[in-house]
């Protein structure tokens, strides 16, 4: 989709600067007792999923303002999602959202080896009503009253995991929009016990190597009560439905100001933290881009994940997860890929004898100087030779705006109304 000649006139540009500073670098982290290349080499081994409907323009509950060339379908989806890797070789993976991207396997799976991608976790969708379903939504899925409901959405979500298997997934994320807007709607512990029968059956049809992720949300659709509404009810949830049952966490689908990096590390105690879904928020879930507000928070997140990583079966995944309403998308992710890049590398050099030291100590003042020790140090030179060296550009934006690949799908692709309202 955009040629190594592009990539390479514009790496020349920068490559002895990138050079140089990767060097100066690599002495000041060799005072510290740190090698370079290895902190180089974890990074470019790390990558998070571009989520397919990422790459399409987002909207709010009022209005959507779509830009030039919007993906058509899963393939013009897969063809930006390429873009996104080739650049910054960060994002490998796909996350498919069903029935959005339903597509025959061998379909999927061909086009995916075209522009070198494969796919990640199967995400379905019970919180709007599609066109041939028998029945609606509009008062729940999984935890509506009506059996045959539940039993359509149960069997929605089977359909994701028989589709996931032939594309080479290897779990499916559930989220929900059920909960009530008023009080009495519902009677909330009776709606609690059909979501977890419901739940069970999906489990129930988990092939062995799968991991059922559940992701829990404050409010929205929901806004009186969620049904899944914290990360406590999620960890009940998965200690209940089994082992390959785990907790997915978002950043925005938290209350301002809860510590986001304890609950990861009360998840990764007990051996429930399954994955994350990426962006951040200022009032609530944002979805914004990764790292754009708080990224010393995004960075705490990833120091208990590097904390986790003596376990060699610690695995979580790892998914970007944003609304794209006035940026091109394809350079938010970009970006976002890199941010959560960065948060990694920063971790990677946290002084952990040195912290673990301080802590014992009860040496507050100084271990959070050890944490922001860490934090303040510039890894740029590290992730863009890790980009270099893998073939992706060195500065993933400036190279695309080069490329013109914007104008060249505007010009193939039809114009999109952004007319009507909704979250899209």
């Amino acid at each position: 989709m955009i040629s190594q000649d592009i990539i390479d006139q514009h790496n020349a540009l920068g490559a002895n600067r990138l050079k140089a500073d990767y060097d100066a670098l690599g002495a000041h982290l060799d005072r510290r007792g740190i090698d370079i290349e290895n902190i180089k080499a974890k990074v470019a081994g790390f990558g998070v999923a571009v989520p397919s409907w990422g790459v399409g323009t987002g909207g709010t509950r009022f209005a959507r303002f779509p830009g030039p060339g919007e993906p058509r379908d899963i393939f013009d989806k897969l063809d930006d999602c390429s873009v996104i890797q080739r650049l910054t070789c960060a994002t490998p993976t796909v996350s498919l959202h069903i029935p959005w991207d339903a597509q025959p396997a061998a379909d999927l799976i061909s086009k995916a080896e075209e522009v070198g991608l494969s796919f990640d976790a199967m995400n379905s969708n019970t919180f709007q009503d599609q066109p041939d379903q028998t029945h609606s939504y509009k008062f729940g899925s999984l935890t509506h009253t009506n059996a045959a409901t539940r039993a359509q959405a149960i069997e929605h979500n089977i359909a994701c995991i028989e589709l996931g298997e032939k594309i080479g997934s290897k779990a499916l994320t559930i989220w929900v929009g059920d909960g009530s807007n008023f009080p009495g709607q519902t009677n909330l512990t009776r709606q609690f016990e059909r979501y977890l029968e419901s739940a069970g059956q999906i489990y129930a049809a988990l092939p062995g190597d799968w991991t059922l992720l559940t992701e829990h949300k404050m409010y929205e659709p929901a806004f009186y009560s969620t049904v899944v509404q914290d990360w406590g009810t999620n960890l009940l949830i998965a200690q209940q439905l089994g082992d390959q049952a785990k907790c997915l966490v978002d950043l925005g689908h938290h209350a301002p100001n809860v510590n986001i990096e304890m609950i990861v590390a009360r998840l990764t105690q007990f051996g429930k933290l399954g994955g994350f879904h990426f962006n951040d928020s200022k009032y609530g879930d944002d979805d914004l881009d990764t790292g754009s507000i708080d990224p010393y928070r995004l960075f705490l997140v990833f120091n208990e994940l590097v904390e986790a990583e003596v376990d060699p079966g610690f695995n979580p995944m790892h998914m970007l997860d944003q609304s794209h309403n006035v940026t091109d998308p394809i350079e938010s992710l970009m970006v976002s890929a890199v941010e959560v890049q960065r948060a990694y590398a920063l971790a990677l050099l946290v002084d952990r004898a040195a912290l673990e030291g301080f802590q014992n100590d009860n040496d507050a003042l100084m271990a959070t100087a050890t944490l922001k020790h860490g934090f303040r140090t510039d890894v740029d030179p590290i992730l863009a030779m890790a980009r270099f060296e893998s073939g992706g550009a060195l500065d993933p934006v400036a190279a695309y705006r080069a490329s013109g690949y914007r104008a060249n799908v505007a010009s193939a692709r039809p114009k999109v109304s952004g007319a009507g309202g909704g979250i899209v």
